[in-house]
């Protein structure tokens, strides 16, 4: 995975840790509940099982998910912090695109003029 340069306010360096197609998917699922390796895979349709174990290594490299001796991963303290940033990201992208969609809603289109 590519990383971002590091910034001063810190926001780059928390889009490496959630960059990847599933890991706010994953770190959401953990933090709901702790899931196994099968559960996750099962609950996010569409991850291969190496996409997966990629992502969760990655994962584990950033302290985000915690195992215990059956394999079974949650969040881990830092990790639920990192799920309330990217809940109000999602709150405020969910926002956005209804300012967008009652922005093209206002938006009409001018009638054009046959000519005969």
């Amino acid at each position: 995975m590519k990383r971002l340069p590091d910034d001063d306010c810190g926001f780059a360096s928390a889009l490496n840790v959630i960059g990847g197609k599933w890991k706010t998917d994953i770190l959401w699922e953990i933090n709901v509940a702790p899931r196994r390796f099968g559960e996750l895979k099962r609950v996010l349709s569409g991850v291969s099982e190496k996409m997966l174990t990629q992502q969760l290594r990655e994962m584990e490299a950033d302290d985000l998910p915690g195992k215990v001796l059956r394999v079974e991963y949650s969040a881990t303290e830092f990790g639920r912090s990192l799920n309330q940033a990217v809940t109000v990201m999602a709150h405020w992208g969910k926002a956005y695109e209804i300012r967008m969609a009652e922005k093209a809603e206002r938006i009409v289109p001018m009638p054009v003029a046959l000519s005969a």
